[in-house]
């Protein structure tokens, strides 16, 4: 098992941590909740029938992780619903991480500000499907859901999404391009 553990954990931990991390807007919390799944993964792999890919897997327990993580926070809808402040949350490590990069670029930290204004499962869609690139199968899969109500939520975030970029686009007078995903 420690050999298979390490091969799970060595392939897929930073993409776990991300997807955690773009859920709970917290560094040092996503760095909690990691270890909470390695935990549930250690406990329950002679469980994994390999029905799905090890990937799915993986994502399907990070996710409800992250939603006991909501329902033990005291308010965790309002927490949900509130918007991310890039000048008073603390996020800092001695090196960048990606995520850290990636958010300085003007476009990616309009569309992560964006998120606020889905809701947790549009979240969930988005975070799957665009930044760690699964298919929508993969995040039925993952989700537990039909890939129809993939679709659907998908529709509806980049719907949200592109409303809210282009108002808060309007707002600070910047050009309004296209916003553009492909499928």
């Amino acid at each position: 098992m420690d050999s298979v553990f390490d091969e799970l954990y060595r392939k897929y931990h930073h993409d776990v941590f991300q997807f955690l991390f773009y859920m709970v807007k917290n560094k040092e919390l996503a760095e909690d909740l990691v270890q909470e799944v390695y935990i549930r993964v250690l406990k329950s792999y002679e469980r994994f029938e390999g029905k799905s890919s090890e990937k799915t897997w993986l994502f399907s327990i990070a996710r409800n992780v992250a939603i006991d993580s909501f329902r033990k926070q005291k308010g965790w809808k309002q927490r949900i619903l509130e918007k991310f402040d890039w000048t008073t949350q603390q996020v800092k490590d001695e090196y960048p991480v990606p995520e850290e990069i990636a958010i300085q670029k003007e476009e990616i930290q309009l569309i992560y500000q964006c998120l606020d204004h889905c809701t947790v499962d549009q979240r969930l869609v988005i975070v799957m499907r665009y930044l760690h690139e699964l298919t929508i199968t993969e995040t039925a899969e993952a989700l537990n859901w039909t890939e129809s109500k993939v679709k659907t939520t998908q529709h509806r975030a980049l719907k949200i999404l592109k409303g809210h970029m282009e108002d808060k686009r309007r707002k600070e007078g910047m050009d309004i391009e296209e916003v553009r995903v492909e499928r």
